[in-house]
């Protein structure tokens, strides 16, 4: 299991983007956006005791990612056909969910 920390601060040291915390009834859930174009490349949330993360993938891939992994599901709260959830409790591939989240930023950038 990796732990949330490492992820954000792999986050913070790559993409220099700090967590931001929007929901007073989720004050866990914290959110990554690009400097300049304001949108959204990773929401790190806990729901029902299990860590996510939300990233954007291509859809083709999408469904490649759910097909092969368990701890890939369709995106919690969020447009299912470009966005997975990764269940980061689970015994995730950790070079994996870092080439997600670094393809979600390239996705996001424009």
């Amino acid at each position: 299991m990796i732990k949330r920390e490492k992820i954000i601060n792999y986050i913070k040291e790559k993409y220099n983007a700090n967590p931001e915390y929007l929901w007073d009834d989720t004050p866990d859930a914290a959110i990554f956006r690009h400097k300049n174009n304001k949108k959204w490349f990773a929401l790190i949330m806990n729901v029902k005791n299990e860590e996510y993360i939300n990233v954007k993938t291509n859809p083709d891939y999408s469904d490649l990612l759910r097909n092969t992994y368990d701890y890939v599901i369709p995106a919690y709260h969020m447009n299912k056909e470009h966005w997975n959830t990764v269940i980061i409790s689970k015994d995730v591939n950790e070079t994996l969910l870092y080439e997600l989240i670094d393809q979600s930023y390239e996705l996001t950038k424009k």
